[in-house]
């Protein structure tokens, strides 16, 4: 194989048991009598260790002919193998590769003293590797997986660069490393005890009260860690980073679970750390209006998901975000997308041509004395409308989406709205022992038509995840899951709780124009709960609006038109929107800016005409 092109097969997916091996006895160089697709055990010398089993296939690269050929793709019935030809302008060898015919990444980010540096790019392309290596939780091996080389010649690679340094201050073990994960629903799994425990156990900076403070999880302090919710979860995961006395910070994912105003507070702190307290800090982030308010500098990663990742050379937050959605890298001279991801506002349709779907009372409900409770004023849901609901966390929102499905009952109040309602909880859970397809066919007798594959499988690309088993699945892979599952349901009323939470850019995107072209198709009525503006940019007609007083007590308006209920919501956050003037993109503006100064006295927190 030529030496920009990469083979790869996808082990979860590789079922030699259900094939007759249609790979190699149709790979042109096996039929020359060479040796370029065998079986993983027979690829290595007896007793000698190899990944995955016995019988799966391994692909010789030096024999490989490449993508120009691609009849072993074609031939493999369960999408298993991936002949990828590597970009021409990529001119370095990896700085890391898992195996033989696994993932590769090229290229790393640079953390900076003193900076906030962003880290861009789609699900599966290697910003998790990049960190592991950052951290020193991975030795990058610098593509030679068989003899990986030494520390020395790790940092030989780089010399000259400005990774040359913290590479050596890595070896050395010269560099503290604190590091916020991704999955913060795991940390109950991992630690039993009060919130304030863990805390206080990594505090190296006597910083526990101020950080819990300014994060708003002080009433959790004295909580158990398993009680509290995701929006708290990713606030004290967020706090136990950086009450570390670090050097370098790795934050993954900052948003998931957080509401605007939370994001807000997160981003200011991160920058307070890095700016204040000459720290570097990288970030792996999908809310681009919070990127651009958060990194000082941006990495794109790009490549093929799963296959390999590359990482560029920092840019300026704007210049690298728009490059991003525009899908081609000046610089680089590199198309990353066929097509731009495009922000473009839907029309809202408009209410005095709605029918009613349903009228629901005034209704209460509390938790106990003492404990949470919610008024809501009651309302009308319209037919064929795509309702957004916002409101910070621990606000009601969910409470009211489970009134709504049943899940609670009411204190006063008649909620027995005679619908059939689909739900997709906020929290997805993907414990059955099942695979993905069986799942889903479960669901639906549409489950593989035409109709179904181009109206939900495809725009949530579910395609390569069919035939692997819940629980093996990512957390951006089981909220796709879960958002077919749903919308494969025959409904009068979808509820979809946060349904952009672990999605990347793209799959946001893509799933926006799923629920919201199933909504147009099926004159379906849905209301989706999210923290995204974006998202509920895109997707709403109308708006539903909580507010009150977080973990205490919420109050939720009626439905009212777009415009007036996200002023009236991000007026409660003091935050202002505006549009990016070359995409149309969601901006936050700059607290204290000539832009935002100007939006709140003109009273116009949401998008200004």
């Amino acid at each position: 194989m030529a030496q920009d092109s990469i083979a790869v097969v996808d082990l979860d997916r590789c079922q030699p048991d259900r094939c007759n091996y249609e790979c190699s006895n149709y790979c042109p160089p096996n039929r020359t009598g060479k040796e370029c697709i065998v079986t993983r055990e027979a690829a290595h010398d007896e007793g000698e260790p190899f990944e995955g089993e016995p019988d799966q296939i391994q692909i010789s690269e030096e024999i490989c002919l490449g993508e120009t050929c691609g009849i072993c793709v074609e031939k493999c019935p369960f999408d298993a193998i991936e002949i990828i030809n590597l970009p021409q302008e990529l001119e370095e060898d990896a700085t890391h590769r898992y195996g033989e015919n696994s993932f590769a990444l090229y290229g790393l980010p640079i953390p900076e003293k003193g900076k906030v540096t962003g880290l861009l790019g789609p699900n599966g392309i290697g910003k998790s590797t990049a960190v592991k290596v950052l951290s020193g939780e991975i030795t990058p091996n610098l593509g030679d997986f068989e003899d990986p080389p030494s520390w020395d010649e790790v940092i030989d690679q780089f010399r000259g660069t400005e990774l040359q340094d913290y590479l050596q201050g890595v070896r050395d073990g010269d560099i503290e490393v604190a590091r916020k994960p991704q999955y913060v629903d795991q940390i109950p799994e991992q630690f039993g005890g009060e919130t304030r425990q863990l805390l206080e156990s990594a505090d190296e900076r006597g910083v526990v009260d101020e950080i819990a403070e300014r994060l708003s999880i002080t009433p959790v302090l004295d909580q158990d860690i398993d009680s509290l919710s995701g929006g708290e979860l990713q606030r004290v995961a967020l706090a136990a980073t950086l009450v570390q006395d670090a050097d370098f910070y790795f934050v993954d994912e900052l948003t998931p679970y957080l509401d605007i105003g939370q994001r807000v507070a997160a981003a200011r702190l991160v920058r307070e750390l890095a700016e204040e307290q000459n720290r570097a800090v990288l970030v792996v982030e999908h809310d681009l209006a919070v990127l651009d308010l958060l990194a000082d500098s941006i990495h794109v990663a790009y490549g093929r998901p799963s296959a390999y990742g590359v990482v560029t050379d920092p840019k300026s937050t704007k210049k690298g975000i728009n490059e991003y959605l525009r899908g081609y890298l000046d610089n680089e001279n590199m198309r990353i997308r066929p097509e731009a991801i495009e922000f473009e506002q839907h029309a809202p349709r408009p209410v005095s041509e709605a029918d009613t779907l349903v009228d629901y009372p005034d209704m209460s409900k509390s938790y106990g004395e003492g404990e949470f409770s919610l008024d809501v004023e009651g309302g009308s849901i319209n037919r064929n409308e795509v309702l957004g609901v916002v409101g910070p966390n621990g606000i009601g929102k969910s409470t009211f989406a489970k009134l709504l499905a049943g899940g609670l009952e009411p204190d006063e109040g008649d909620v027995d709205l005679g619908l059939d309602i689909a739900y997709k909880p906020q929290y997805v859970e993907a414990d059955q022992p099942m695979r993905v397809d069986a799942f889903l066919s479960s669901i639906t007798d549409e489950f593989g038509t035409s109709y179904w594959n181009t109206e939900i499988a495809q725009p949530l690309q579910l395609e390569r995840i069919m035939e692997q088993n819940l629980p093996d699945l990512s957390g951006g892979e089981r909220q796709r899951v879960a958002i077919a599952a749903t919308l494969s349901k025959d409904a009068d009323l979808y509820l979809l709780d946060e349904p952009s939470a672990h999605l990347d850019v793209e799959q946001r995107v893509l799933a926006t124009r799923a629920i919201r072209r199933y909504a147009e198709n099926h004159e379906a009525t849905v209301m989706v709960i999210d923290h995204d503006i974006y998202m509920i940019d895109l997707l709403a007609d109308r708006l539903m609006v909580f507010d009150g007083e977080p973990a205490e007590y919420g109050h939720a308006s009626p439905p009212q038109e777009m415009r007036s209920g996200m002023n009236e919501f991000l007026a409660n956050l003091d935050v202002t929107f505006r549009r990016d003037e070359n995409l149309g993109r969601p901006r936050i503006n700059k607290p204290g800016s000539q832009k935002d100064e100007q939006q709140k006295r003109e009273g116009e927190y949401y998008y200004t005409q």
